[in-house]
């Protein structure tokens, strides 16, 4: 059985002395439509919410049933996002780090250490560790994997009653087959990342169609 996310890397921190260790992760990075969505939490030394675990693992229910558990036994949750005119300016990499820059400043206290999953933000000026699979392995970096997942879903459930028919509400900006499908129909939405090749050509055949 795999090993599920737990209190390892944070507790090599805590005995280090520091208290206030920011778990951080994004959600929305493949999808084609959509912000980048981020999330740091900071919680108390030893808080541990069962069932925590990598938001990809976990059922819809279940990240809803988890989310306001975090936020209640948070001792900060900063939520950060990166619009799709940023994602299509900056590439998806670079909006992603900008929105979990933000996230972080929305906390409202800097941490004392921040645990990333995948990769380290490049220039934040506070210390950070880079945990490959992070959202499986850290405790709170799954928790900020579950924060920024139920954000985003909801930005998106949103946006599908404002731009009716794209089917935001279910496949929530995902390369999927009904996606590619309404895209090639409908042409692109005011939130479709124009940098993304397939809403790219897209937008040409429609161009050329109204020629």
């Amino acid at each position: 059985m795999a090993r599920r996310a737990d209190l390892r890397y944070e507790r090599r921190l805590w005995k280090q002395g520091l208290a206030a260790i920011a778990g951080v992760d994004e959600a929305g990075v493949g999808p084609m439509a959509g912000p980048v969505v981020a999330a740091a939490v900071i919680f108390p030394p030893e808080t541990f919410i069962q069932g925590v675990h990598d938001s990809k693992q976990l059922t819809p229910a279940q990240r809803e049933r988890l989310y306001p558990l975090i936020r209640e036994r948070a001792a900060a949750v900063g939520v950060g996002s990166a619009a799709v005119n940023e994602v299509d300016e900056l590439n998806v990499y670079w909006a992603a780090m900008l929105a979990c820059e933000r996230a972080i400043r929305a906390l409202g206290r800097a941490p004392d250490h921040v645990l990333m999953d995948g990769r380290a933000i490049p220039g934040l000026k506070l210390p950070q560790t880079k945990i490959v699979g992070g959202d499986r392995k850290s405790f709170c970096i799954a928790a900020a994997s579950i924060i920024a997942k139920v954000t985003r879903d909801r930005i998106m459930v949103a946006y599908d009653a404002e731009f009716p028919g794209y089917g935001f509400a279910d496949h929530k900006g995902y390369c999927t087959a009904d996606h590619f499908a309404v895209l090639a129909r409908l042409g692109p939405s005011p939130i479709h990342r124009r940098s993304f090749a397939p809403v790219r050509r897209a937008a040409q055949r429609e161009l050329f169609a109204d020629g």
